[in-house]
């Protein structure tokens, strides 16, 4: 089984059409996030994400997710979070978001494999516009466990735009996708560690960019 996770790894990234006209980038994504489980089936959690782009070079944003979570059943979550961005602009100024989004995931363990699927629904408006943007973001999860610390995943994510004021040509269309490969590294029952390579890529946009990210993550439980 372990040939056949490598080999759907690999050719999941050598799939990937890196289109001509698309501008590149890469960048940092580091994530702490901070879960508290209040009863059996219900808990609360904060992140903070700090973001880099242009080769490593400059601040992107900064975001804050606060957020409840409920697992009614051991296979589903349903999550609902508040999120706050502060992105850093071109002119050296912050411009505000505010986004809120509602998770619903579901996971089944097969042999050594856990898959899993997210459907994500979010809605932001920036800098206290009344005009909303509107997506549905699918994400598919599949991790392989060594029965060690350590645990390999590869994950895809897409994205569906219903209504973009300020991005109209890609309104009710699917324009971005995501590739992740990744390890993730438990400690303890309580802190856990993440390491992953993503591959962003926009389509059905006006001006597609491809962003290359090494991202890193910190997980406490309390």
């Amino acid at each position: 089984m372990k040939k056949y996770f490598l080999f759907f790894v690999i050719d999941m990234f050598f799939s990937i059409n890196i289109f001509s006209q698309a501008t590149n980038d890469a960048g940092l994504w580091a994530t702490f996030n901070i879960e508290k489980k209040l009863k059996k089936k219900f808990g609360v959690f904060i992140t903070e994400e700090y973001r880099r782009k242009e080769n490593f070079t400059r601040t992107n944003l900064f975001y804050t997710n606060l957020g409840v979570f409920v697992k009614p059943l051991d296979f589903l979550k349903v999550s609902l979070a508040y999120r706050p961005i502060q992105k850093y602009m071109d002119d050296n100024t912050f411009s505000y978001r505010h986004r809120l989004m509602l998770d619903i995931s579901v996971k089944k363990k097969f042999g050594n494999f856990t898959a899993s699927f997210r459907e994500r629904i979010q809605a932001e408006v920036r800098n206290y516009s009344s005009e909303l943007g509107r997506y549905s973001r699918n994400k598919f999860e599949l991790k392989y466990d060594l029965d060690k610390p350590v645990t390999p995943y590869v994950a895809v994510e897409f994205r569906y735009q219903f209504n973009n004021p300020r991005a109209v040509e890609s309104n009710k269309i699917w324009h971005r996708g995501r590739y992740v490969l990744g390890l993730d590294y438990k400690y303890n029952t309580k802190n856990s560690f993440g390491l992953y390579y993503l591959i962003q890529q926009e389509f059905n946009v006006s001006a597609p960019q491809n962003l290359y990210i090494i991202g890193i993550e910190y997980s406490l439980s309390i």
